[in-house]
């Protein structure tokens, strides 16, 4: 026991109080890293597996406390404001630890499980009076398989409630002998069409739809997920095509549908990245309904952000 809780992984955020993430008070560990790189990304710092720097223009002062804390001279101070050369930069954090604003983020950091255990201890008694637990989400926690195993085997030794938020884009044997302790799957399917999913997200979907049909198989506790992009996956063609397989699984899971949102946009310039769809809104609520409808003909319980109106 006290050697799984010594496992190291990376993190970049934990959140205490979610309510959106599975039943109940929940607090999300944030892994770092993803095999996946959506283009609608909502977290982009959750995508790199290396430590990265986020700039918050928002808060600076053009104090340049930055600049002169930063070893290799990557950041520059103008009236414009802060600018890091991503070549130069190691993401050593000491630029973020000199800014008296955090206007400059270190993302990711290194844990034990045992770190992460002391934080999840705060809030035991919200989770059991409210049917809540801890929900690993990220990035993807699956590629990081011995540090999620772990930590999802601590959290059953100290029965607390479970939730996986994942792809399932792992090698079949990886994900069913990491995922095992989890008590219930949040399932994120984007889009049926293998090569529409490959040009979205940057990987077939053939591992994806495999380890859902195992876990349905298995019975296990499955809420698909269905983020919907307006242009992206919205239409009929892939609705129906979702409606189908998932109507088809063993044991076919409710579904939650998931609007696209613009929040995460200001991250992709915090990051030194271009976005793509900065245009892009979200979806209306005639679309949303649209895409229940032809789910729900084909018998499958569907949801809208959790609600069922």
């Amino acid at each position: 026991m006290r050697g799984s809780q010594l496992v190291e992984g990376t993190i970049f955020d934990i959140k205490r109080f979610a309510l959106n993430d599975g039943p109940g008070v929940r607090t999300t560990v944030f892994f770092k890293g993803c095999p996946l790189a959506c283009r609608v990304c909502h977290n982009p710092e959750s995508q790199s597996f290396k430590h990265e720097i986020m700039v918050r223009s928002a808060r600076c002062r053009l104090c340049a406390e930055c600049a002169r804390a930063c070893p290799e001279r990557a950041i520059t101070v103008t009236d414009a404001g802060v600018s890091v050369d991503r070549s130069k930069c190691r993401a050593c954090g000491l630029c973020s630890e000199a800014c008296p604003t955090g206007s400059l983020l270190l993302v990711g950091r290194r844990v034990t499980v045992q770190e992460v255990l002391r934080e999840i201890e705060k809030d035991v008694v919200f989770y059991d009076q409210s049917g809540g637990g801890v929900t690993l989400s990220g990035g993807e926690p699956v590629a990081q398989p011995r540090f999620c195993a772990a930590l999802l085997s601590a959290l059953k030794k100290a029965e607390i409630h479970t939730v996986l938020d994942t792809s399932g884009y792992a090698p079949a044997n990886l994900f069913s002998e990491t995922t095992k302790e989890a008590d219930l799957f949040l399932y994120d399917l984007k889009i049926m069409d293998e090569k529409r999913h490959v040009a979205f997200t940057g990987v077939s979907n053939r591992t994806i739809l495999e380890n859902l049909t195992r876990l349905s198989r298995a019975r296990r506790a499955v809420v698909v997920r269905i983020p919907v992009s307006p242009g992206i996956n919205d239409d009929r063609e892939n609705m129906e095509h979702t409606a189908a397989f998932l109507a088809a699984l063993p044991h076919p899971p409710p579904v939650d549908l998931l609007p696209y949102h613009r929040a995460g946009i200001s991250k992709y310039e915090g990051l030194g990245r271009e976005y793509e769809f900065g245009s892009l809104k979200p979806p209306s609520p005639s679309s949303l309904e649209r895409f229940r409808s032809v789910l729900q003909g084909a018998g499958l319980r569907v949801t809208i952000e959790g609600n069922d109106a």
